[in-house]
């Protein structure tokens, strides 16, 4: 079964910047045919929603809010999804979850997932 635990979560202000880390354990969802990583993002009383992913091309896609802000990237020898966040803003603040699936048309359709980090910006 395949395992994914975030890390790196915090609290930071307005405009700077973290990185999560999530670490897969086990078998890689590439390796189980998973054609997508992606970052999913929770708030208070809304749905998780995607935030952006990459395919097994290499190929990323980033929600409009996040564009030029935020960037995934993998390292297949480490087993690990990164994603780099930047200039963040107060409306960024949320749960983030890292999950694998299968790459569709207009996004990535998860089948695992991690437990989740937490990301707090303040003004």
């Amino acid at each position: 079964q395949v395992q994914l635990q975030e890390s790196g979560g915090g609290s930071v202000q307005a405009g700077g910047s973290l990185r999560l880390t999530c670490t897969v354990s086990g078998t890689s969802g590439y390796r189980f045919g998973t054609t997508c990583l992606g970052w999913f993002r929770q708030v208070p009383g809304k749905k998780r929603e995607q935030v952006i992913f990459i395919d097994s091309s290499g190929s990323t896609s980033a929600s409009g809010s996040v564009k030029g802000r935020f960037t995934i990237s993998r390292d297949s020898a480490k087993n690990t999804l990164s994603l780099q966040l930047t200039s963040l803003e107060v409306e960024d603040t949320g749960t983030y979850y890292c999950a694998g699936g299968v790459r569709a048309d207009d996004g990535c359709v998860p089948h695992y997932w991690g437990q989740g980090s937490r990301v707090t910006v303040s003004s």
